[in-house]
């Protein structure tokens, strides 16, 4: 059997991860049973304290040991834990050594949502993948430069390392882990039971581009703030160098240092940010969109969008016009 030590660290964590997954787990074992099999898991609840108070005294979490009890364990995940994040390492210094000791040792680790902010603190992001909540990138980058975050995805996999994207896109980390250990007929079940959408990958659908302006380059945000007001026009690099005096290499360099993304990718997810907007509330076809932000190569903004969204305009548009999908 498999020993799953699911975290609960001092402060404002995900009450649903940890009761998701300690669910979904156990949901396993009773299917299992079911089929005349032995139960797979072993799940235990470890924390810190005998206690732990969430929501202001709201819930109180009673874990079912402490991590000193924990000689070894095969997976640990660690759920969302939302505040400062420096006051969430402080609180929970003591696991990072625990969970260090454990991943030698052969267990494997996984983060959900903004868990990977906690995981990337022991040291084992160093140099690999790593999935988080789309909202939270750019801090994400900020702290931890020597990580790969791929901001689109739901899910990454490497050297026993988990990570999954935002919010509820924990469960299909979970969805995938259980086909890893208990195989395909047994994730499908799970699937089915808990009605989540198997073998989705991408959060790309889901994000909302806001731009990126927590830098301090006001030069950078005067030349962001130019591509949110002239999307709609056909704007090149080198216009907006000359518009701030800048050379283009400067301008590239600075930009990409602010906001994580190069010029082009700015304006183009600025552009596709404006279309989605279009595709979710208008009637018009995509062929209009595409002229109103400033697109003529219909296989260009085509590319451009589903490389953005994860979707093509149309299937977008079906998935979120709820007035045009009644109309077609």
């Amino acid at each position: 059997m498999k020993h799953v030590s699911i975290l609960i660290p001092k402060g404002h964590t995900s009450l649903v991860n940890i009761e998701g997954t300690h669910q979904i787990f156990s949901e396993v074992n009773n299917l299992r049973t079911s089929m005349g099999k032995a139960p797979l898991f072993t799940i235990q609840m470890v924390g810190l304290s005998k206690e732990t108070s969430q929501r202001e005294g709201l819930f109180t979490i009673k874990p079912d040991c402490l991590y000193t009890d924990v000689a070894k364990t095969d997976l640990i995940i660690i759920p969302a834990i939302h505040g400062q994040f420096p006051k969430i390492v402080a609180d929970n210094q003591a696991l990072i050594p625990w969970i260090l000791q454990q991943f030698n040792n052969g267990a494997e680790v996984a983060s959900l949502c903004i868990g990977s902010f906690f995981l990337a603190a022991t040291g084992l992001l160093k140099g690999k993948q790593c999935a988080t909540h789309w909202r939270f990138a750019n801090e994400f980058r900020a702290l931890y430069p020597d990580v790969e975050l791929v901001d689109d995805k739901i899910i990454t996999d490497g050297d026993g390392i988990y990570t999954s994207g935002g919010a509820y896109s924990y469960l299909n980390l979970l969805v995938y882990m259980i086909e890893k250990y208990a195989g395909r007929d047994i994730a499908i079940l799970i699937a089915k039971a808990f009605m989540i959408d198997i073998d989705r990958t991408l959060q790309s659908p889901f994000i909302i581009f806001q731009g990126q302006k927590s830098h301090e380059d006001e030069t950078v945000k005067k030349a962001q703030e130019y591509i949110e007001k002239n999307f709609e026009e056909k704007i090149t690099v080198d216009q907006i160098a000359g518009t701030f005096a800048l050379g283009r290499r400067s301008l590239e360099r600075r930009f990409k240092k602010a906001t994580c993304n190069t010029v082009t990718e700015y304006i183009q997810r600025v552009k596709i940010e404006a279309a989605k907007k279009d595709l979710e509330t208008g009637q018009k076809n995509v062929y209009e969109v595409m002229y109103d932000v400033g697109y003529s190569d219909v296989k260009a903004f085509r590319s451009i969008f589903k490389k953005i969204t994860g979707l093509s305009p149309i299937e977008y548009r079906n998935k979120y016009n709820k007035e045009q999908l009644v109309m077609d």
